[in-house]
């Protein structure tokens, strides 16, 4: 108990005291999270819509293939691309490795199919319904598509919220094809990572609350502009 009453002390003394690099790690956090979650969020929605509503040969195949990559190991997402990006790899020549943007594209390839099933699944057990119900009341297939994501809008909130999730808790991924680079690619679970390991901490505490406190606040935020409510 009395870690965590220090750590709270101390998360509070951290935020006050303006350090720089503090403020620099969770500003890039919030940049490579919401980066990857919007451009998931972009792709995910929409093919999540149009696969979830269309009947297609071997589409309980795809559905697996889907749900398994919602639950894709971190470390092994992050070793495949850096693997593409490294210098002897087919992307090499685009020199990302080690850099935010390698960062965000491998957090991509972890959201995206979390954002993407939970739309496909949603779609797909309620969207024949809501089909049948628009084209009783004559409506057309732009008619059809609103209602269903207005029927879905609590869906959508769940998919990019769980999306943002899975981004900012993000440590294994992203310490790969980052490297935890000081004043480059250090990002808050890769700076609580390494303070645990060297044994600080309270400055792991901290941070952690610190952390804790930004997903709390965005994801409150997101759930009051789907939704239109502020409670």
């Amino acid at each position: 108990m009395r870690y965590i009453l220090e750590g709270i002390i101390y998360a509070i003394k951290l935020l006050l005291s303006f350090d720089p690099e503090i403020y620099e790690i969770i500003g890039l956090s919030m940049y490579v999270s919401f980066a990857s979650t919007l451009i998931s969020s972009f792709l995910g929605i929409p093919l999540g819509f149009l696969l979830g509503l269309k009947h297609f040969k071997g589409r309980k195949i795809f559905a697996r293939l889907l749900n398994t990559a919602m639950s894709l190991p971190p470390v092994v997402v992050g070793l495949v691309v850096a693997l593409i990006l490294s210098r002897r790899g087919p992307l090499g020549q685009l020199q990302l490795i080690f850099t935010p943007a390698a960062m965000i594209i491998a957090q991509t390839c972890l959201v995206l199919p979390i954002v993407m099933g939970v739309i496909f699944n949603s779609s797909r057990d309620k969207g024949t319904e809501v089909e049948k119900m628009c084209l009783t009341l004559g409506a057309n297939k732009l008619d059809t598509l609103l209602v269903l994501v207005k029927e879905l809008r609590a869906n959508i909130l769940v998919a990019i919220t769980s999306g943002f999730g899975r981004a900012i808790s993000e440590v294994g991924a992203v310490m790969i094809v980052g490297g935890n680079i000081k004043n480059h690619t250090r990002v808050m679970t890769t700076f609580i990572a390494m303070n645990h390991s060297m044994g600080n901490y309270y400055i792991s505490i901290a941070m952690g609350l610190v952390l804790l406190g930004i997903s709390f606040i965005v994801n409150a935020i997101l759930y009051g502009r789907i939704t239109g409510t502020g409670d």
